[in-house]
């Protein structure tokens, strides 16, 4: 199989928040994606086809985010029919009582098992209503299903109801309006065929924008070319760091901001300071191909073994 073309103004790794039209399935447009710009992707936060809004498409190694990614909660805007006539204020009780823990089961048409889970619902507004068709806004946990959501919550008003249209306005940090069709990255990568690579490099994204609010420690720069070929980070690579925990997920940046990896802490940033000996952080996906700093650390050279001399 050929190897793919990558198209002028595409970087090595990137985000690109694409706004999945209704019909084809999360895969399809990552796959587009993929095709338009000649480099392999993923995507984060699967859409059913006929659902539409927000979907992060990971260019390269920034796939390696998907796990970030895929944790962050999410928020979406539900047309919900009704099977009954239900009067508004009664509407917008039962809505409240669904914020907070949700047991939910995933619908016979997923294709997960049907285990019980525990998700979180965070906001639960109706929007507006016109006869039995309610428009609400959710902000709720990855995993949760709108469509159980919906199926509940007609069983609370005792009338029954199902989820009618359903569109994602916002998968972690990233909104709706901050998203760009198809039609829109198509058009920036004929322009960067064609020598302008403006529309594209401000389309996508740099991978350190998957890191969402996870908790940062900014590295020297002799340091960084160690943890790209997986060594731990001792404290005195470090220049500053934000409040965490040990065994929470730290993303480390250079100086310049660049993403070097996501590690896990090996003590609380509030054990030690930047600058002080003993290993702080140990990384678990490398973001940054070695080399790309100058080397500033050495290997041990291995031990001589004794030999036995023959006359």
């Amino acid at each position: 199989m050929p190897e793919r073309r990558r198209v002028p103004g595409t970087p090595a790794a990137g985000l690109v928040v694409i706004d999945k039209p209704q019909g084809p399935s999360s895969h399809q447009v990552a796959a587009w994606v993929g095709k338009m710009l000649g480099v392999q992707v993923g995507h984060a936060g699967t859409l059913d086809p006929m659902v539409s809004g927000v979907l992060v498409v990971m260019i390269g190694p920034a796939a390696r985010l998907a796990p970030v990614l895929l944790k962050e909660r999410k928020e979406y805007v539900c047309a919900m029919r009704l099977h009954g006539d239900v009067p508004g204020e009664v509407v917008d009780a039962a809505a409240k009582e669904f914020v907070g823990r949700v047991y939910q089961r995933p619908p016979r048409r997923s294709a997960v098992k049907r285990n019980l889970r525990i998700r979180k619902i965070y906001e639960l507004e109706v929007l507006d209503m016109d006869g039995r068709l309610v428009l609400f806004r959710v902000v709720c946990d990855a995993g949760t299903y709108i469509r159980s959501l919906c199926h509940h919550l007609g069983l609370a008003l005792g009338t029954g109801a199902h989820m009618q249209e359903l569109r994602r306005t916002r998968s972690g940090n990233f909104t709706e309006e901050e998203a760009y069709s198809l039609h829109d990255l198509r058009d920036a990568a004929e322009a960067a065929h064609g020598g302008d690579t403006a529309a594209l490099e401000a389309l996508i994204l740099p991978a350190a924008a998957g890191t969402g609010d996870l908790p940062r420690v900014v590295v020297r720069e002799t340091a960084v070319d160690a943890l790209c070929h997986g060594a731990s980070l001792a404290g005195v690579g470090v220049r500053s760091k934000t409040k965490y925990k040990k065994g929470a997920m730290v993303a480390v940046f250079t100086e310049k901001d660049e993403l070097v990896a996501l590690g896990e802490a090996l003590v609380d940033s509030s054990a030690y300071e930047p600058g002080q000996t003993g290993l702080v952080v140990a990384p678990k996906t490398v973001m940054m191909p070695p080399g790309t700093y100058p080397s500033h650390w050495t290997r041990r050279p291995p031990e001589k073994k004794d030999t036995i001399k023959t006359p």
